[in-house]
């Protein structure tokens, strides 16, 4: 375990990037819940636009990406899985009780949960493993797989194989082998690709650790505020929804009174 998971000492720099990313998913909710929930017009915001889906993979990429980081350096991961995959169970029994059309089946706070405890089910083989080969290999598993929910081998649009229809015929959806004519999720975020997103970061952390750890500190004052997001992304995004919605609404009621 590296020196910084036994201090108090945190890499401010992760706490700011993920604190930037969750002001993003803020806003981005903010739009979705805007645009679809409230039914307002926009003339930009279109979660099937070019420009949308950019922001909203940025978003996943940035906090799997962090998560795997620092999967090596917290001195609590099985404890951290298991209060995540927690959340995730309360946040699908919240969205299939009060809210049936956006019910989350496996979102990112299941593979999160889900990948912080294969981790650290696998972590003695994953340790034997090279870093900068995990790193690679991670890597290009993710970009392989990143197309296996919706049938193929590839990238985004970029469609090598298609793959048999008999892998999707018993629903796996979990593993990334969903039946999507009778699957649905609105947050959708299989082990396949995303685990290996996650490994990605994980062996980042790994092999880059050694460099990072010299600018373990104190950030700077104008950061700090970030940096406090960051620290607190669990409690912000299980409540960010309701707040978000309840304050557009309660915008509405105003408007129209």
């Amino acid at each position: 375990m590296p020196q910084w998971a036994t201090s108090r000492a945190r890499l401010w720099q992760a706490d700011a990037l993920r604190g930037l990313a969750l002001l993003n998913m803020l806003a981005y909710h903010a739009m979705y819940d805007w645009v679809y929930l409230f039914g307002h017009a926009s003339g930009w915001y279109d979660i099937w636009s070019p420009g949308c889906h950019v922001w909203q993979q940025y978003i996943c990429w940035s906090f799997l990406l962090l998560s795997g980081f620092s999967f090596s350096l917290s001195r609590r991961p099985l404890k951290n899985g298991m209060v995540v995959t927690g959340c995730a169970l309360v946040l699908t029994l919240v969205t299939v009780v009060a809210m049936p059309e956006e019910s989350i089946w496996f979102g990112v706070l299941h593979l999160l949960g889900c990948a912080m405890l294969l981790t650290c089910l696998l972590r003695p083989a994953l340790e034997k493993i090279p870093p900068a080969a995990g790193l690679a290999g991670s890597t290009v598993l993710f970009l392989l797989t990143n197309q296996v929910p919706y049938g193929a081998l590839g990238f985004e649009t970029l469609r090598l194989v298609q793959l048999p229809a008999s892998l999707y015929a018993r629903n796996w959806f979990a593993l990334g082998f969903p039946d999507l004519t009778v699957f649905s999720s609105s947050d959708y975020f299989p082990l396949i690709p995303w685990l290996f997103l996650y490994w990605t970061g994980y062996f980042f952390g790994r092999r880059f650790w050694p460099a990072l750890r010299r600018r373990v500190g104190t950030p700077p004052a104008v950061l700090r505020p970030l940096c406090a997001v960051g620290r607190h992304t669990l409690l912000i995004y299980m409540l960010h929804q309701p707040v978000i919605y309840g304050a557009l609404w309660l915008g509405h009621r105003l408007a129209a009174g």
